[in-house]
């Protein structure tokens, strides 16, 4: 039985306070198609009575499973290449001429479902960048989804997921094949820490960042809560740090404190240049 009217916008707004993203009423079958899971799950009879728990407890249970069900997980290893191009032919060599005095660089993957994406950077920074070896370099993962957090740290991958993007050789040298699946070595595993964060009411991880890697994120998020977001990721970001988001998405008359990096056309970002320091970046 289909919701109705009223509990669909109901769930539609309780999914925006909580997690900014912005479900349109044309996508109504969606939202009915994955609450029904979370029905059998937790033993109701039907949609409305899972609505009904929503609305008598919503800083439940129910809350965060809600919200996971409405989020999408859809990634890949090295996902639109260009990105990772411009990393590692642009970005890391210019922050690591900028850290040598502190032998230290921080990358935060905020949003980063089932973790291909933080790994990615990981297995770039292995094969291209050996004189990193003995620096501390940190790669934070995130995710609203505890269970995407709980499923990235495991670096367990199933022979779909390594076949889509992750280069032959990179399988065979980090990867280690079990019954079905294949899981990351525990060196290169260890390299990537998860937590989960909500971006809309949590504060960022604490310091400041090189890069931030916010992905296929705002294109789900009204305006509003974008320039929220983007703020918060201009304070986390050092002066002369990167930010870079998904193909589709743009700061453009959204935040004016970023401008993009010049011929990268890959999403590249950094703090507005009137706002950069002329001297050499403080590390928190």
């Amino acid at each position: 039985m289909s919701l109705d009217p009223a509990d669909l916008q109901y769930v539609r707004e309780f999914v925006r306070q909580n997690s900014g993203i912005v479900l349109e009423s044309d996508k109504d079958y969606l939202v009915q198609s994955r609450l029904h899971p979370l029905v059998r799950a937790h033993r109701l009879q039907s949609l409305e009575q899972l609505v009904a728990e929503l609305r008598r407890s919503p800083q439940g249970p129910l809350r965060s499973q809600v919200v996971e069900a409405m989020t999408t997980n859809e990634t890949s290893f090295f996902r639109d290449q260009r990105p990772f191009d411009v990393l590692r032919a642009e970005i890391f060599p210019q922050l690591i001429e900028r850290r040598a005095q502190y032998r230290s660089l921080r990358i935060w993957s905020a949003a980063c479902s089932s973790g291909q994406e933080p790994y990615s950077v990981a297995l770039l920074i292995a094969e291209h960048f050996p004189e990193l070896a003995d620096w501390r370099v940190e790669i934070l993962g995130t995710d609203i989804a505890a269970r995407m957090v709980s499923r990235a740290a495991s670096g367990t991958f199933s022979q779909m997921e390594v076949n889509r993007g992750l280069p032959a050789p990179l399988l065979v040298k980090h990867f280690e094949q079990t019954e079905n699946d294949w899981r990351l070595k525990p060196a290169m595993r260890g390299k990537v820490t998860y937590q989960t964060h909500n971006l809309i009411h949590d504060q960022s991880p604490p310091g400041s960042w090189d890069v931030i890697l916010l992905r296929n994120v705002l294109i789900y998020i009204d305006n509003r809560l974008k320039r929220s977001i983007l703020e918060k990721m201009r304070a986390s970001l050092r002066p002369d740090g990167y930010l870079i988001l998904g193909g589709a998405e743009t700061t453009l008359n959204i935040h004016e404190g970023f401008e993009p990096l010049p011929g990268t056309r890959a999403g590249c970002y950094r703090i507005t240049s009137s706002a950069q320091p002329q001297g050499a970046a403080c590390l928190a």
